[in-house]
């Protein structure tokens, strides 16, 4: 008689865990791409970013966006079962950083780096990437970033061109007759992007820049530069620069008591420039994307649905709006997924991916790439705005 166990014959018990180890295997085959991403082999992704430091009004929104998107990348199952793995460097707003940081990234087999958040820490790393051929959305403004193009293999960017902007200034200056305008700017690869921009498109529509100001990041006090404004005879100050110095000078502003159109960059695209100038704010003129009058744009605008989908999940999960410089960053993530999946973990084929991006709706514009353009944004990703009582309201 054969020995039994529990009650079974050993025979019986044999052929019940043959059954149960067939009937798992057959579930483990059958899995969803959610409950495959937690095994798969995960997608490697850097990013590099300004979070302290005189630029961290930028990369703090973009760190934040970033971790909100992947953590909902991941819960839906990944990249196609693989999930991201983010990795995220602080480069202090400081350029040497930034390259250390995306040596960091290239050590640790990442298949993109993200950032930087700034003009001057995006080209601090170009080279490096470039050398290591590991594809770079920048997040930054500066046109130089991605031109020209046929030197720029590997860098992508998707923050609005500093020439986008420049035109939708011109189009206001244009339309209200002023000729005559000053020119300020931060002593940093984004201002001298912002110069070269203006001061090759002023003279072809026939404006003249009658004054000439620069001032650095961490400068408290920009009245010497607005006294040279005020007796210039301008009739506009435009201004390329980002918070904190931005919100200073827009207060010393007030305190001369200058009353003609003052003009910023979209570098001052977030609500902290407003808290920072607080009523000075007030007034001020600017070429921004769309995300912070969602409200206010068409419902037939290509951009609307996406856009209300961030500010919906970046007020459920921060309790806060977001602003355009969180959108850059979620650009980014988004072109870079949709490469990926295209492509797989080749960082080859992922960056000629990226350059033959089409249509794809972001929450800065559509982005259209190719060989000649690693923007792909075009002046209607923007819209003229002026600051009310705290708001941004398109200007009309």
């Amino acid at each position: 008689m054969k020995r039994k166990f529990k009650g079974f014959t050993g025979s019986m018990v044999v052929a019940l865990l043959l059954a149960v180890s067939l009937i798992l295997g057959g579930c483990s085959s059958g899995k969803s791409s959610k409950a495959g991403s937690e095994t798969a082999e995960p997608y490697k992704v850097g990013a590099v970013l300004d979070i302290s430091g005189t630029s961290s009004s930028l990369g703090t929104p973009e760190r934040d966006t970033l971790l909100m998107m992947v953590d909902k990348i991941n819960a839906e199952g990944g990249i196609q079962g693989h999930p991201i793995e983010l990795i995220i460097e602080d480069n202090k707003s400081d350029e040497m950083e930034a390259v250390l940081a995306a040596n960091k990234l290239i050590e640790k087999g990442v298949l993109a780096v993200l950032g930087g958040s700034s003009s001057g820490t995006s080209m601090a790393i170009m080279k490096t990437v470039q050398d290591a051929q590991i594809p770079m959305i920048s997040l930054a403004a500066a046109s130089s970033i991605v031109e020209p193009a046929a030197e720029r293999q590997w860098v992508f960017k998707t923050a609005q061109s500093d020439i986008v902007m420049i035109n939708k200034i011109i189009e206001y200056l244009k339309k209200n007759n002023m000729t005559k305008i000053a020119f300020m700017y931060m002593n940093n690869a984004y201002g001298d992007n912002g110069k070269k921009a203006i001061s090759a498109a002023a003279p072809q529509n026939g404006i003249t820049i009658v004054a000439e100001e620069k001032f650095d990041a961490t400068d408290n006090d920009m009245t010497p530069q607005l006294t040279n404004v005020k007796s210039s005879g301008a009739q506009a100050v435009v201004v390329w620069a980002i918070p904190p110095s931005a919100s200073i000078l827009t207060k010393n502003y007030k305190d001369l008591g200058l009353t003609i159109p003052l003009i910023h960059s979209h570098g001052v695209g977030n609500q902290k420039f407003i808290e920072l100038a607080q009523d000075a704010a007030d007034g001020v003129i600017l070429p921004i994307g769309k995300l912070p009058v969602t409200d206010q744009i068409a419902d037939s605008d290509p951009q609307k649905a996406v856009l209300t989908s961030y500010i919906n999940d970046y007020q459920n999960k921060y309790n806060t709006a977001p602003n355009s410089f969180g959108g850059y960053a979620a650009d980014a993530l988004s072109l870079l997924v949709k490469a990926i999946e295209k492509a797989g973990p080749d960082r080859s084929v992922i960056r000629n991916e990226l350059e033959k991006t089409q249509g794809l709706v972001g929450v800065s514009g559509v982005f259209n790439m190719s060989e000649q353009d690693h923007n792909g944004l075009s002046e209607d990703s923007a819209v003229l705005v002026q600051i009310e009582d705290g708001k941004w309201k398109i200007l009309q």
